[in-house]
């Protein structure tokens, strides 16, 4: 299986993907046209990205089976040309978790001491006790937790032990899951907003996310309240939250900015980040060491257990459902040619298969098939399939909703 890896990954995975079989082909600076060219030239099986934006034009460039996002989200990846294309699409769920957790408290308390602030007046010569000797302090503060994932969840028991209580909203979050957390479940992001002194975002980025955090949101966050975005920059109305900063007070912690730089290095100069109160980082919430080790060997597992069983673990662009509307149950003897009589007896009547397995018995003397069917199977096309020498029975289960 070959395998184009256009992103920075990490030497211990490239070596793993050879290990397991992998022709692997590393190109960390194939970006737009360039990485359309690489996919026509290298025709991989596999892509393997980070941050590099994966358009329709990459994914049609050549046959790919599987693009792999080295990280937690996959919005950089043109997902619905990679569904019309039949290309699977995988991340990395959770290995970040902990790395992105460590930064956004590292906001919180730069922000609460104003630590930036501090070493720009030391390095520019001023000494200002009397000034940055006035911070609140975080113990006994509310933390509230907008998204409660993999990363939000690793936001609670280290909000804990600064002493901190949580309160938290996610569109999954139930009560029982909020009460093993220990954490108050509330109804909306703008109950977050209006119960904290220090709100952090850790939401993916999809059509129900996108702008989420809108300047009604903003209206609702305390004077002086804290924000942190460690998530994406486009969950929020950016305009919004500069308006709150100048006329209530509020300090920000970003680290994701709408429109960022493709590469590493790049010019960009968000007007935001040059308010009083607001401290920018580079997007580096999971650039640690560790999650980016994390990041790779399961980067590595999802190419290798594709090429052995042709699965996809973390599929991102499978259909939750489809249009079948009755599953055919077939048992049968375990011999060449019976499922292939009955897909063509469905076939023949028009009807479209959505899904299908077979599965056999101990011993391999029979096995039984579930084919999920668009349309109605007739009872002359249920005697057709039962009339097959090998077939012990057929049952038609409809899939409908009732």
């Amino acid at each position: 299986m070959r395998v184009l890896v256009a992103d920075a990954f990490e030497p211990s995975g490239l070596d793993a993907l050879a290990d397991a079989g992998c022709e692997v082909v590393y190109r960390p600076q194939a970006k737009d046209q360039a990485l359309v060219d690489q996919v026509a030239a290298v025709a991989p099986d596999v892509l393997i990205v980070r941050s590099t934006k994966v358009p329709a034009a990459v994914l049609a460039a050549a046959p790919l089976k599987l693009v792999v996002r080295a990280g937690a989200g996959y919005n950089t990846i043109d997902v619905a040309a990679a569904s019309r294309l039949g290309i699977y699409v995988s991340n990395c769920p959770g290995k970040n978790s902990i790395a992105v957790a460590e930064l956004a408290f590292a906001l919180i308390a730069a922000l609460d001491r104003r630590v930036a602030d501090n070493v720009a007046d030391l390095r520019a010569g001023v000494w200002n006790k009397a000034e940055y000797g006035k911070a609140r302090g975080l113990y006994g503060r509310t933390l509230g937790l907008i998204g409660l994932g993999g990363i939000g969840s690793a936001m609670v028991p280290r909000a804990h032990a600064f002493g901190m209580p949580v309160v938290a909203w996610s569109r999954s979050l139930t009560d029982q899951r909020a009460s093993e957390l220990g954490v108050t479940r509330v109804g909306s992001p703008a109950e977050v907003a209006r119960a904290c002194d220090v709100v952090s975002v850790h939401l993916a980025l999809n059509g129900h996310t996108r702008g989420l955090l809108n300047a009604d949101f903003f209206a609702q966050l305390r004077d002086g309240a804290y924000f942190i975005n460690t998530s994406r920059g486009e969950v929020i109305d950016e305009a919004a939250l500069a308006a709150a900063v100048r006329d209530k007070g509020v300090r920000a912690g970003l680290d994701v900015f709408a429109d960022e730089p493709a590469g590493g290095r790049g010019e960009f100069h968000p007007a935001i980040v040059d308010l009083p109160g607001v401290y920018g980082t580079h997007h580096i919430g999971a650039s640690t060491q560790q999650a980016q080790l994390a990041i790779a060997d399961e980067a590595v597992r999802i190419v290798r257990v594709f090429a052995q069983t042709g699965t996809v673990p973390n599929v991102v662009n499978l259909a939750r459902a489809t249009p079948a509307t009755c599953t055919v149950v077939i048992r049968h003897l375990d011999r060449p040619g019976v499922l292939a009589a009955a897909l063509d007896v469905i076939s023949r009547a028009g009807l479209n298969v959505q899904e299908m397995e077979n599965v056999v018995f101990e011993g391999g003397e029979a096995a039984v098939a579930r084919i999920n069917v668009e349309g109605s199977l007739r009872p002359s096309l249920v005697s057709a399939i039962r009339g097959h020498d090998s077939v012990l029975d057929v049952q038609v289960i409809d899939a409908t909703p009732a």
